[in-house]
């Protein structure tokens, strides 16, 4: 009899069950959208408001703080441009590795090709570790950086292995 071993968690993990019990109502009899204006999705908008609150909270973060998307991808590639239009004026020079993850990736090059930014792609040991000597070559008096904490692929430390010097 075979067995599964699923060792793709960075990508998707099982919804634990009590998670699904909490989410049936909304997803069978009360699965209007929150930012509708007809009122079948009223009651859901005060459901997610007071949701955001209770994150917020556990988080020692303000509810206007706590944003949800629909997942991994769709968060990097909106922190990055965020971030990057955020800090413009200081300097449009990115640095990220060759194996980040596609939605970085992609994201780097709209901002490359769209918006004028200067990326650098460094590259990675067998490890997937980046080397301290050429991030410092890569390091401007004003600049982004992104080493991931963890590669996608690889799950290698690359974030705590340059802050370490390694």
């Amino acid at each position: 009899m075979s067995r599964l071993i699923y060792l793709d968690n960075a990508a998707t993990t099982k919804t634990a069950p009590e998670v699904v019990d909490a989410m049936i109502p909304y997803f069978t009899e009360h699965y209007g959208n929150p930012s509708s204006v007809y009122s079948f999705a009223s009651g859901n908008k005060e459901v997610v408001s007071r949701q955001r609150e209770i994150i917020a909270q556990a988080l020692g973060a303000q509810a206007n703080e706590i944003y949800f998307t629909a997942g991994g991808s769709e968060s990097d590639n909106w922190a990055l441009k965020a971030t990057a239009e955020a800090y413009e004026k200081k300097g449009k020079h990115i640095i990220t590795t060759k194996i980040e993850h596609h939605a970085i990736l992609h994201t780097c090059e709209y901002l490359e090709k769209q918006r004028g930014f200067e990326i650098t792609y460094l590259d990675v040991d067998e490890n997937g570790v980046v080397k301290l000597d050429e991030l410092k070559k890569a390091i401007r008096p004003t600049r982004l950086r992104r080493p991931p904490s963890r590669g996608q692929p690889l799950g290698s430390p690359s974030g705590r292995a340059v802050a370490a010097g390694d």
